[in-house]
């Protein structure tokens, strides 16, 4: 280790004013990569925490260049997508928004409109909890198997290292820890169909196509009913 080049502690790297960094040039903690301004990145030129992709300026990003939170896919600014170039919240699909917009539209659940608006969704009771969907989690040095530590060399100056899950993959750990109270919200959700609901979240979730049923959703007091296309 070069001493000079770090005025953090414990740095295998160069150039690190950080704690813990086995990278070079990061000014953050426990970082395996390189130029991340954040805490317990693997990847390089993260300004936010815990990305396994490169050039993330928000958090617990697997994949590319994202401004928002939790995405699998790339050139996201919204929020857990696994697709690219989406400024919404857990689209499969690429460049969900549109251009020039000054209202706020009507959304779209399982391909079908709806005549709820996302932030009324959002602020009600209906709208499920996503706490604890997770792409990526900080294992431990004392948590990490042989092969683990095989794999991740750096964990022995990071003390672990950070482990990625595909978006599938996270989905099912999600499901499974999340309430039984929250996992209905989920199926309670407008124009909920199972088949795209599996398509995009690996779950076989054994509810049927509820195409041609009358739904009814409460938001701030006012309930909206449709059926079903």
């Amino acid at each position: 280790m070069d001493s000079k080049n770090n005025t953090g502690t414990e740095n295998s790297g160069n150039w690190n004013s950080g704690d813990w960094n086995s990278g070079d040039r990061n000014s953050g903690r426990w970082n395996s990569g390189n130029w991340n301004s954040g805490r317990w990145n693997s990847g390089n030129w993260n300004s936010g925490d815990r990305n396994s992709g490169d050039r993330n300026s928000g958090d617990r990003n697997s994949g590319d260049r994202n401004s928002g939170n939790w995405n699998s896919g790339d050139w996201n600014s919204g929020n857990w997508n696994s697709g690219d170039w989406n400024s919404g919240d857990w689209n499969s699909g690429d460049r969900n928004s549109g251009w020039f917009n000054t209202d706020e539209p009507c959304a779209r659940f399982f391909n079908k409109e709806t005549t709820i608006k996302l932030s009324d969704f959002f602020n009600s009771e209906c709208c499920p909890s996503w706490s604890g969907f997770n792409l990526t989690e900080w294992v431990d040095s004392s948590e990490m198997t042989d092969e683990e530590k095989k794999s991740n060399p750096a964990h022995e100056t990071c003390g672990g290292y950070l482990k990625t899950y595909e978006y599938k993959e996270a989905w099912a750990g999600f499901w499974k820890s999340t309430s039984e109270e929250n996992r209905k919200k989920f199926l309670a959700l407008p124009n909920f169909d199972a088949v795209i609901f599996h398509e995009i979240t690996g779950l076989d979730v054994g509810q049927p196509n509820l195409s041609g049923k009358e739904v009814s959703v409460t938001l701030d007091g006012k309930t909206y009913t449709a059926v079903i296309k």
